[in-house]
């Protein structure tokens, strides 16, 4: 019966992509579905088509749409429920991308958010990569289950420093495996700040060829955040196939925009709240619009 089923889902997803590709099929923010593979198509949905590609000055964007590229996030260890139930209605008040959490708190965030189109993103390898790879593994199953529909893992750097690339792409396979057989998507986290950029070339080659959806600067507990030349390197690297992800150090609607600007299609940012404020043009106090 499995088999069954999994082969009506495997044709009419066919039928449906087909279709695409026949009428060429775009979406409001321009996002060209007919290119896309059936697991291309599933994850893309699954992320929020309309924020893929999307770029400020193109396509009639507005500044306003900030808030759609933003992971709102919020991983320092010492972290409440209270603070996490905060992070949720903020999310879904100015409608972000997704929070971004320890995979601790994925079962909260998805009751918070039920309903809501804000997605659940958990850390994996989180933050110095070093975990072993079928480690990561289960810790993405874990974080799928738990109603995470994104990963943000970190690569073992160590293995990409001492060149050993072969363990580096099969640390992020295993990630993408696991999370892809529950449609979630994986961002890698390369940590940009420790890298030559002969590493952070390697790295994202590795992301791409392993299957990855985003690549990502930053976790944020490191010497450095994102910087415009590394989102803007990033992007050459893995062309327009993969998002690429700015965080660490995003801390201004200024710094959003150059970050957008330079190739990134999503943010990683503690202060979305602020950002979102100077993006609309209200006054910026860190809190979510009244009677939200």
């Amino acid at each position: 019966m499995n088999a069954e089923l999994e082969k009506l889902v495997e044709q009419i997803t066919d039928q449906i992509v087909a279709r695409l590709r026949s009428e060429r099929v775009h979406d409001s923010n321009g996002v060209d579905y007919a290119d896309c593979s059936p697991h291309t198509l599933a994850c893309a949905l699954n992320a929020g088509a309309s924020r893929i590609g999307l770029a400020w000055g193109q396509r009639g964007a507005a500044s306003a749409d900030v808030a759609g590229y933003i992971d709102h996030t919020l991983l320092k260890p010492e972290a409440t429920r209270e603070e996490i139930e905060k992070l949720c209605q903020e999310a879904r008040a100015f409608n972000f991308a997704s929070v971004c959490v320890n995979p601790t708190w994925v079962k909260e965030c998805a009751y918070n958010l039920r309903g809501s189109p804000v997605k659940v993103c958990a850390v994996v390898g989180f933050p110095l990569g070093a975990t072993l790879a079928d480690v990561k593994a289960y810790e993405t199953r874990r974080a799928v289950f738990d109603g995470a529909t994104e990963i943000d893992m970190v690569i073992n750097i160590g293995a990409l420093k001492s060149g050993d690339d072969a363990t580096v792409r099969r640390d992020i396979g295993v990630v993408v495996e696991a999370a892809h057989e529950g449609c979630a998507i994986v961002k890698v986290i390369i940590e940009t700040a420790l890298l030559t950029d002969d590493e952070k070339v390697r790295a994202c080659q590795a992301a791409k060829s392993a299957g990855a959806d985003f690549v990502k600067t930053s976790t944020g507990f490191s010497k450095g955040g994102a910087t415009v030349a590394d989102i803007a390197l990033m992007r050459r690297v893995v062309g327009s196939e993969l998002g690429v992800k700015a965080s660490g150090g995003v801390k201004s609607m200024a710094d959003a925009r150059a970050m957008v600007e330079a190739g990134a299609t999503r943010i990683g940012a503690s202060v979305g709240v602020k950002i979102a404020q100077e993006a609309a043009g209200s006054k910026s106090n860190g809190r979510a619009p009244a009677g939200y």
